[in-house]
């Protein structure tokens, strides 16, 4: 018995000892972007490489501001992820739930397709968007950003298979019973059960146009509409000297709103994983 417990006690240990491991190695790039963040440019390519911090964050943050309109460029892309964001929640779970919970002619070949669209690199579709945004007049402006791909076939499809596992016939049909039309169904019964895989979705999405970095600099000539990327981007000088501190420090204040969405979204975050596989 004895060994037994012994035995336990030491798989214990080894497991919280790769856990930990695990957790330093993942969150070691982020302590580093912190510690070259309030580092100048010469203290950046020493070696050893320093692991401490330095004094040099607010002379560095200043730098930032100085080159380009970071303020703005963070609001662009907030209002951007924002709206991206709810459009692709409410039209993404409509489709999802209409897509699992209702039969109606040509739903099959309509969801086959959508998959299919999954399958084409974004890359090859950037030329003809692009094309499409110069006749609309939408070239650097926020619309170009937005309206393109506001409605993601990931969403579609993960939202499908959520609401498949989610949602019981028998809510449908009691809704039905109550008089509930269709929009209805969706509104009152379908959308507030899945709100947990609503939140994956929303963190998902989020991420993903806050971090979009190519369409944006193909899409966007005007430093009024620089999404936070392509200013950061702009850091990057061609002719002149690279203030790499600068670029860190805008790096880590460009990291910290989505540290903090996902932090508050942690719990639905994985509430909404291990519910979306898990099918009655």
């Amino acid at each position: 018995m004895t060994g037994v417990n012994s035995k336990g006690g030491f798989s214990r240990i080894v497991f919280y000892f790769f856990v930990v491991l695990w957790a330093v190695i993942s969150l070691f790039p982020f302590y580093w972007l912190c510690v070259m963040a309030t580092r100048t440019s010469a203290e950046f390519f020493r070696y050893p490489p320093i692991m401490i911090p330095g004094g040099s964050l607010i002379d560095k943050a200043l730098a930032l501001f100085d080159t380009i309109n970071f303020p703005l460029a963070i609001w662009n892309t907030l209002v951007v992820a924002t709206v991206k964001t709810a459009a692709a929640l409410f039209f993404c779970s409509m489709a999802a739930f209409y897509f699992a919970k209702f039969q109606f002619p040509g739903r099959k070949l309509l969801y086959t397709l959508l998959l299919m669209t999954m399958m084409i690199p974004t890359q090859l579709l950037m030329i003809p968007q692009l094309i499409m945004m110069g006749k609309l007049g939408w070239i650097s402006t926020l619309r170009a950003l937005i309206i393109p791909n506001m409605i993601p076939a990931f969403g579609v499809f993960w939202m499908t298979q959520y609401c498949q596992g989610a949602i019981h016939e028998d809510l449908i049909n009691a809704g039905r019973i109550d008089g509930c039309g269709t929009f209805r169904l969706f509104w009152n019964i379908g959308f507030p059960i899945t709100i947990p895989g609503l939140a994956f979705l929303a963190i998902h999405t989020f991420l993903n146009t806050w971090n979009d970095f190519l369409w944006p600099l193909i899409v966007l000539n005007d430093q009024k509409v620089f999404t936070v990327q392509v200013a950061l981007g702009q850091l990057q000088g061609m002719h002149t000297k690279t203030d790499y501190g600068a670029v860190m420090c805008g790096t880590l204040l460009a990291t910290l709103p989505i540290v903090v969405i996902f932090l508050l979204c942690n719990r639905f975050f994985i509430a909404g994983i291990a519910a979306g596989g898990v099918k009655d």
